[in-house]
């Protein structure tokens, strides 16, 4: 997902974007609505409830790569497509929330929104789809529209970028290369051709980088800390590196229809088990800090007194004991029906830093009697199959990326835990349940005063540090490795990758 996001951003543009400075700014439109502005107003939907309209007018001059004016109607095509359940778009509430969208002209549009939540003027992904290119492949079959679209079936078409880049050759699993956009009207991007290359294996990319197979390595997705770390010590003058912290939360997915993983007890077995400061040390040179739970340090939101868990192995084992879990002669945990505490471990293949994390966490757990079996896979599988469709089978090492002070509502609550039905959107894959969490989740946004929201976020990290919908394990922190001659890279540390202002880029 973050090698798609990293792609896009060099050729599509959504409405809305958070910067480096973390502050909310205008990408394809002309001016952030707001109350004082008067693009924002405040109203009462058809039922009554208390509701926003918010009008986003587009930058004149926008075009996708064939000249074809970008206009309202792409955003009204992609309002519509991601209205309806059968299409399965991922985070799905906001197209739940937009209850209309008005074409007020050819490059102005107003959205209703049926909740007033302090951040009504991100869009967040919301952006504008080629309605002349994907309308007619939508209105056939919504439902295989994902499978069908043809940013799948036709990649190079150029009416389909809007961006300073334009996708110009696609070799499956190898690489994507990028060109001026010709039909863009922004600042001119600093290089004809950009190509991405696709390394899964983090050896190899060090290897072909130190080759001069690659100029850089995109701290987004690239090496690990802890191999970056020690390539600068080895070749610090060839590159530049830059280890940027950020809103990255590396955690343990649990399938909470498991039968032992739906235990609490078992959850925080598991969490006391593991000594994570020892790892981020021996492993991260201790730049990676434990995580407490799913809100970062570096959030305004985040409190310090949230509660925390130590390594602590003897208590593992008690509440194992507690919940009916038992040695057995071989040290492995067995229940009264004599079943062995034996849980599924996944990640993404070829990642060095995660399969090493594994392979600790794997001996940490044996001691407390718990048994591991590690089973990983590409990322393109892992992530496009496996956690989207719910097909892990205990535990899954991945991690997530935000905004500042972005509400978790797709990853908490209940009714976001994917299902064929609605053609698996969503993105809780755990299929945590939690009343309270879910009441949270939705109100919190439609808090406006920041003190008043800040109470919900403790009670909300209080709830996910008690329950353990996840395991926390640490926040990451990027390194970005670069050639010496290249300037204007922008790390972000959120959800809003460097590429959405590639055109900055350029040569000393």
């Amino acid at each position: 997902m973050i090698a798609k996001n990293y792609v896009l951003g060099f050729a599509r543009r959504p409405l809305t974007a958070y910067g480096a400075d973390w502050r909310l700014t205008c990408l394809t439109c002309e001016t952030l609505p707001s109350i004082e502005n008067g693009l924002a107003v405040l109203e009462t939907t058809p039922e009554g409830k208390p509701g926003i309209r918010v009008t986003y007018r587009l930058r004149e001059g926008l075009r996708w790569g064939d000249g074809t004016p970008v206009s309202a109607e792409d955003l009204r095509f992609a309002w519509e497509a991601g209205r309806d359940p059968a299409t399965g778009f991922g985070p799905a509430e906001f197209y739940r929330s937009a209850y209309e969208l008005i074409v007020v002209d050819q490059r102005t549009v107003t959205l209703r929104l049926d909740r007033v939540t302090f951040e009504y003027a991100s869009m967040a992904d919301f952006q504008p789809l080629p309605a002349h290119i994907e309308r007619a492949r939508w209105e056939a079959d919504p439902r295989s529209y994902r499978t069908r679209t043809a940013y799948d079936t036709e990649t190079t078409n150029p009416a389909l970028w809007n961006g300073p880049y334009r996708i110009t050759a696609v070799q499956p699993g190898s690489s994507v290369t990028l060109e001026r956009n010709p039909a863009w009207n922004g600042t001119a991007p600093g290089f004809r051709r950009i190509t991405i290359r696709a390394v899964e294996n983090t050896p190899a990319l060090e290897a072909q980088l130190l080759a001069g197979q690659v100029d850089m390595v995109a701290g987004e997705l690239g090496l690990p800390l802890e191999q970056a770390i020690a390539l600068e010590r080895r070749a610090g003058t060839r590159f530049r590196f830059h280890y940027h912290p950020g809103l990255i939360y590396e955690h343990l997915e649990l399938r909470h229809d498991h039968p032992a993983l739906g235990d609490i007890r078992v959850r925080q077995a598991l969490l006391l088990a593991t000594d994570r400061a020892q790892i981020s040390e021996r492993l991260f040179a201790g730049r990676q800090p434990v995580a407490h739970s799913a809100v970062n340090p570096l959030d305004a939101m985040f409190d310090p007194e949230v509660r925390q868990w130590p390594f602590d192995l003897a208590r593992a084992r008690a509440l194992l004991d507690d919940a009916g879990w038992t040695p057995g002669p071989d040290g492995i945990r067995r229940n009264a029906a004599g079943e062995r505490l034996s849980l599924e471990f996944m990640t993404t293949a070829g990642n060095r830093a995660r399969e090493q994390v594994q392979q600790v966490l794997q001996g940490m757990w044996r001691a407390a009697g718990v048994e591991t079996r590690i089973r990983n896979e590409p990322p393109r599988v892992f992530f496009a199959e496996t956690l989207s469709r719910r097909r892990f089978q205990g535990l899954a090492m991945f991690a997530w990326i935000s905004a500042p002070e972005s509400v978790p509502r797709t990853t908490l609550h209940s009714d976001e835990i994917p299902r064929e039905d609605r053609n698996w959107s969503g993105q809780n894959y755990g299929g945590y349940r939690n009343a309270e969490m879910d009441v949270l989740t939705h109100t919190l946004p439609e808090e406006l005063d920041a003190t008043r929201r800040r109470e919900m976020w403790r009670r909300l990290q209080a709830i996910y540090a008690e329950e353990l919908p996840s395991i926390p394990l640490w926040f990451r922190a990027d390194a970005h490795v670069w050639p010496t001659w290249l300037d204007g890279v922008r790390p972000t540390g959120h959800l809003n990758v460097s590429t959405l202002w590639a055109e900055e880029w350029r040569a000393r």
